[in-house]
Formats: C-alpha cells, sequence, structure tokens
C-alpha cells in the first residue's frame, strides 16, 4: 500500500484549525446527534444478535430432549450457527464502541468553547459516611460501570458457551473411529468466518477513491406531425 494511501496522524492544534472560523458549533452539534443515534443503532443490532441467537438456544435445546437421529448432527451445526452469531455479536460490540468514542471524543473536544467542558465534567456522590451509607450504596446505589462493556463481556461469555457446547456434542474422539468430514467443513468455516469478522470486516481507514457517474436524462422530443401533400 502507498504511503498516501495510509491515514495521516494530526495533532492538537491542527484538529483546532480544522474545526475553526465558526465550525465548532455546528460540528458540535452534529456529533451529539450522531454520537446518539450510534448509540440506538448498538442497541437495535444487540436486539438483532439476541433474537438469533435465543432462537438457536432454543433449537439446541429441543433437539437435546429430542430423540431424533440426526440429533448429533443437527446439534453440531446450531453449535456452529450459535457460535458464528455470538462472536459476530462481540465483533459488532467492539465495532459499535469504536464508533461511539469516536464521536464522544469530538464531544469532548469541541464542546468547551461552545458550552463549557459540561460533557466530559462527572458529578458524583460524595464518599459514604458509615458503614451503613456504604452498604446502602453498594446495593442501590450508582456505580461506575459501563453498560455497552457489559454486554461485551456478556457476548464474550456467549461465544465461550458455544464453543463448550460444540465441544460437548461432538462424538468422543478415538483413533478407530472414521473422520466425519462433515463435521471437519462446518467446524472449519466456522473459524473461517469468526477470523474474517477480524480481518476483513476492520473498519478502512486508507485513502478513499471512489468512482463518480453521473447518468443523463432527456425527454424524447414528440414526433412531428407530417406534412400534408
Amino acid at each position: 500500500m502507498q504511503e498516501e494511501d495510509k491515514s495521516v496522524q494530526i495533532s492538537q492544534e491542527e484538529y483546532r484549525k480544522d474545526f475553526s472560523c465558526g465550525k465548532a458549533k455546528k460540528a458540535l452539534e452534529n456529533a451529539l446527534e450522531i454520537r446518539t443515534f450510534e448509540i440506538d443503532l448498538y442497541w437495535k443490532r444487540s436486539a438483532y444478535f439476541w433474537t438469533f441467537i435465543a432462537g438457536t438456544f432454543a433449537g439446541y435445546g429441543a433437539l437435546q430432549a429430542s430423540s431424533s437421529p440426526a440429533k448429533t448432527d443437527l446439534s453440531v451445526y446450531l453449535s456452529c450457527l450459535g457460535l458464528v452469531f455470538s462472536f459476530g455479536w462481540f465483533c459488532a460490540n467492539k465495532g459499535s464502541k469504536q464508533w461511539q468514542e469516536n464521536w464522544e471524543n469530538h464531544v469532548d473536544m469541541l464542546e468547551d468553547a461552545e458550552n463549557g467542558p459540561l460533557y466530559k465534567t462527572v458529578l458524583t456522590r460524595p464518599e459514604e459516611d458509615g458503614a451503613v451509607d456504604y452498604v446502602r450504596r453498594l446495593i442501590t446505589g450508582p456505580a461506575a460501570l459501563s453498560v455497552s462493556r457489559i454486554n461485551q463481556i456478556i457476548s464474550l461469555f456467549v461465544t465461550v458457551l458455544w464453543v463448550q457446547l460444540l465441544i460437548t456434542t461432538l462424538p468422543p474422539f478415538s483413533r478407530e473411529a472414521r473422520i466425519n468430514w462433515a463435521y471437519v467443513i462446518i467446524i472449519a468455516l466456522t473459524a473461517l468466518t469468526c477470523i474474517g469478522f477480524l480481518t476483513f470486516g476492520q473498519t478502512h481507514t486508507g485513502t478513499n477513491r471512489p468512482i463518480a457517474t453521473r447518468r443523463k436524462t432527456e425527454i424524447t422530443a414528440p414526433p412531428q406531425p407530417s406534412e400534408q401533400p
């Protein structure tokens, strides 16, 4: 990749220069609006993944209670499907968090000149006075916990759970047993898909050079009346 195709790091002075000349106010409004939009998308994506993961869990549980001759095969396939959805959810959470922090950092940088350090000034409760107040705050008080980070931890836990379910579902390994190539292929595809999330799923940070095209639209002239001889 050529050097000019890579992202260029800028200094704080260059950042402030880019948003000078009255641009900071509008940029701050846009950053706050897009941050809210990103948070809304974050929870919509979580609901999307949870729907598929919950359905896969339900199918897996129903298979374990059944006596279907294809019970093992379907359980392996569902475990791989649940693993892909769970790891995809984990990666999507990390991607959403990256863009959320991006706009939060813009707000932090832009707000001082417009309305003061409102967004980055955190007001918290004072320290507890005594054991009773400490227990009360521990049970019912606020805590500096990130909801999005907790969601990431949950998605990672569900991913590990599916890995364990897949291992449990597979038949015991023995040298005498024949290799089930269907299992090998689906597990390999699952692993490659998860690796693809981390490689091909990364956000492009280089120079964008789109190709622009414009179509031409004209009204066809109506036919002229023929002249009478």
